[in-house]
């Protein structure tokens, strides 16, 4: 997943790439693992969630071996131009960041937790880059569909650098907003992994534990 133009800074509106009116691929109605519809709606007690932490082949994956977790999508969201492709992402020309999105049950897993998969499965320290894997859309981040959502995420990011400095990493550079639109990926990246079981898994923690119970809301 790495390409000749990789780029470190974000387009503005004048320079992003034109935008289209409708979605220029297909993607699967079904998750290839779970069972579930990709694209909603979803059944009434379910929520929503989105992380972008590197390559989405590897991200995705974490996720939808996470109990309680009921359907994930690879997508791109963060950027500026409407229904773009993978191509277009990756130069760099959208703003994108690689995203997943994962749609929970909180009976079952709660949104803490999913934030704590997130922290401890990638570096978000590394601002345009994740490993490897450079360029804008392998940025850190968290885009929210509540404000008790975006609380959470920010108490688990205040909680965390602290562990983060004293091993010796800098500041976290993860965006946090509340959610745009999420564009969907193409089928080929949609469960990547459980279609290419050995393929390219680029994501990686710091080794550093994020502390359990930060984001409690009782």
């Amino acid at each position: 997943m790495l390409f000749s133009k990789l780029k470190r800074q974000l387009p503005s509106r004048e320079d992003a790439l034109p935008d289209r009116s409708q979605r220029p691929y297909p993607v699967p109605a079904t998750h290839a693992v779970l069972g579930n519809p990709i694209e909603g709606p979803y059944p009434e007690h379910l929520e929503v969630a989105y992380f972008g932490l590197g390559c989405f082949w590897g991200a995705e994956r974490k996720f939808w071996q996470t109990p309680g977790v009921w359907s994930t999508a690879a997508g791109y969201q963060g950027g500026i131009s409407a229904h773009p492709t993978y191509e277009e992402v990756c130069s760099g020309g959208t703003g994108h960041t690689e995203a997943v999105q994962v749609v929970f049950d909180p009976a079952q897993v709660s949104y803490e937790q999913l934030l704590k998969i997130f922290w401890e499965e990638h570096d978000p320290t590394q601002g345009f880059r994740q490993g490897n894997d450079v360029g804008t859309q392998y940025r850190s981040a968290i885009y929210t569909t509540s404000d008790q959502q975006l609380e959470v995420a920010k108490r688990t990011r205040d909680a965390f650098q602290p562990r983060l400095g004293q091993q010796g990493y800098g500041d976290i550079t993860t965006e946090i907003l509340p959610a745009d639109t999420f564009y969907f990926a193409e089928d080929y990246h949609q469960q990547y992994l459980y279609k290419v079981p050995n393929g390219y898994c680029g994501i990686g923690g710091t080794g550093v534990s994020c502390p359990v119970g930060v984001a409690s809301t009782d």
